[in-house]
Parts: structure tokens; C-alpha cells; sequence
């Protein structure tokens, strides 16, 4: 049963030094953070993700890149967007080698399944970050797999080194689409048949995913699984465009609260609002931190993380909205 977050618990987060920065390729730096005492780190999956607490209330997720057997870093890589929402900017800026960052423990909604035949991984740009995680776990257990990073060119790749090996031994392909992407890979005939424990696994910009999930659209369910780096473009002007509500209640299970949430809230602002402490960070439905379980409803979605089996159950209160007059939260 989920439970309400103590404010101690939310604010369990590391204090970790940046021992290294590195310039990966064109906008990109990769960011190697250790404890300042030298002791191991909470371990992690791969897929899995760190908040960056940047000040100002600046929180941004960035995935973990490096190998899961590692215990005594984190590396995480950045491209610098500028015409992002900031979060990036931010980072190239004020982070310096030997500065002390405020990290969240790690949080994982993009899993590597543990039975698959043979894997697919395809990276768009700094999309590249998770995938590379988890080939260096399938390259480890010995799992049959290939690689595909696709960019305009060599300087928009990242981990060139680290990566030489899996090109070397051909598991690794680089497709340079020199900005035209009918240049590159063929994701269709790629993707044309899927096989008995088969998977594939895709990051990267919108433009890719799109194309990932139509090339996709045939495979059985889950063996297709992949992670946005930002939310995709939803039909209409506002969260609630297609069957929600415009406005309604939300009561809380372990005291009967009822809390109303208007047409221009999020569930995770009435809450707050209403003094319900609820813990947020992408407030895009990418990261996962404000999910919670509802016990009766009905829901309209809009996040990028739930799998068909957690709707029934779960929700993203940054998100998600009703398409019934209350929902009832296991909170």
C-alpha cells in the first residue's frame, strides 16, 4: 500500500562532489559524481535516473550512463539545450569540478527486462545516455544485443572511448544522418520482424521516438519499451483536452480529506495547496517521483512512464486528471 511521504523521507537526498567534467562532443558534457568520502553510492539499474537539484528549485532528471557494477560514481552526460526549458543551461553553467550538487537517490522507470533473447538498443543523440547503461549490463550477463546510435554526425556522439570496444566487437553501429533523417538508419527495416524474446528499447528526440513507434506498432506488448526526454506533443491546448473533466475532487483515503482540483490545476497543486504533502520534480509525467495509487475513479492519463499494467492502479498527480467527478487517493 503506498503511503503519504514523511518530509524526512522526501528530503533524503545525497550530497555528491563533481570530481569530473567532461566535454563528450558538440554541447555535450558528462558529469562523474562520487561521494566526497570516497564511499560507495546506492546502487543502481540500468535505465535508471538521478534528480539534479540545481537551486532556485531547479530540479531536473538526467540518466545514468555508466555501468550498474560501478559503486563508487555516477556519470551522467548533458547536452546543452538552448532552447529548452532551462534546466540544461543551468547545469553547463554553475556546475564546477569540486563542487558539492544535492542528487536524489536513483529511480528507475525504464527496465531492462531480465529474460530477453536478444536486445535491441536505439539511441537518438543524448538519448544514448540509459542505453549505454544497459548494454554495458547485457555486455556483463553475456545477453545477445546490438546497438544503434544515430546523430548528425561524429561530433554529436558521446563516451566515444568508452564505446570503442561494442563498435569494435560489432555490436555497436553509428548512423550520420548529416541533419536529413531519411539519410540514416532505416528504423522500418530494422524493426521489420519481431522474434520469440525479442525486445527493443529506443530514447531520444521527438522526432526519433515518432519514428521508433511506428516502426514498433506491430510488435507483440511488452517487448517494446523506451523513455522520453521530454513530453511528447498531446492533442489540444491544455491537460484535460480529451475526456476529462474540467473539474474535480480528489479525496484522500486515510482521512477523508476531499480536495477539489480546478481545470487550471494539476492534482499535485491542489494537494499542495490543500496541505498534502506530495513530492514533484519533472511535472511533465517523465519522471515518475509524484506517482501515487488511486482506489476508485477513473483516469485520463497524459504521462509517459505507466505501463498498461499500473493504469488501472496508478496515477501522476502532475499530469493525470479525472474523467470522473472524484477520485480516491491511497494516500
Amino acid at each position: 500500500m503506498a503511503t503519504q511521504q514523511t518530509p524526512a523521507a522526501r528530503d533524503e537526498t545525497l550530497q555528491l562532489l563533481v570530481r569530473q567534467i567532461r566535454f563528450e562532443g558538440r554541447g555535450i558534457n558528462s558529469y562523474e559524481l562520487v561521494d566526497p568520502a570516497g564511499a560507495d553510492l546506492p546502487p543502481f539499474t540500468p535505465g535508471a535516473h538521478i534528480d539534479i537539484h540545481l537551486g532556485d528549485g531547479l530540479v531536473r532528471q538526467y540518466s545514468l550512463s555508466n555501468s550498474p557494477d560501478e559503486q563508487k560514481r555516477y556519470v551522467i552526460a548533458v547536452l546543452r539545450d538552448e532552447r529548452g526549458r532551462g534546466g540544461s543551461k543551468a547545469l553547463h553553467e554553475r556546475l564546477r569540478v569540486q563542487d558539492l550538487v544535492r542528487v536524489s537517490r536513483p529511480r528507475n522507470n525504464f527496465h531492462l527486462v531480465g529474460d530477453a533473447r536478444k536486445v535491441i538498443l536505439l539511441a537518438g543523440g543524448i538519448g544514448v545516455t540509459p542505453l549505454k547503461s544497459m548494454a554495458h549490463r547485457l555486455e556483463q550477463a553475456g545477453v545477445d544485443y546490438e546497438m544503434h546510435y544515430c546523430a548528425k554526425d561524429a561530433s554529436c556522439t558521446a563516451f566515444g572511448a568508452e564505446l570503442e570496444p561494442m563498435r569494435a566487437n560489432g555490436r555497436l553501429h553509428f548512423h550520420f544522418d548529416g541533419g536529413n533523417p531519411a539519410a540514416g538508419l532505416n528504423i522500418v527495416e530494422l524493426l521489420s520482424e519481431p522474434a520469440q524474446g525479442k525486445h527493443v528499447y529506443y530514447c531520444g528526440p521527438g522526432g526519433f521516438m515518432n519514428a521508433c513507434a511506428e516502426a514498433t506498432g506491430h510488435w507483440p506488448a511488452g517487448t517494446v519499451h523506451f523513455e522520453h526526454f521530454k513530453a511528447p506533443e498531446r492533442a489540444g491546448s491544455s491537460p484535460a483536452a480529451n475526456d476529462a473533466v474540467d473539474s474535480f475532487s480528489v479525496k484522500i483515503a486515510s482521512t477523508g480529506q476531499v480536495i477539489e482540483v480546478s481545470k487550471d490545476q494539476s492534482i499535485a497543486d491542489a494537494l499542495e495547496d490543500a496541505g498534502v504533502a506530495i513530492e514533484t520534480s519533472c511535472r511533465a509525467g517523465l519522471c515518475g517521483t509524484c506517482k501515487v495509487r488511486y482506489l476508485s475513479g477513473e483516469v485520463e492519463h497524459n504521462d509517459c512512464i505507466l505501463g498498461d499494467d499500473e493504469k488501472s492502479t496508478c496515477l501522476t498527480t502532475c499530469v493525470s486528471r479525472a474523467t470522473t467527478r472524484e477520485l480516491v487517493l491511497d494516500l
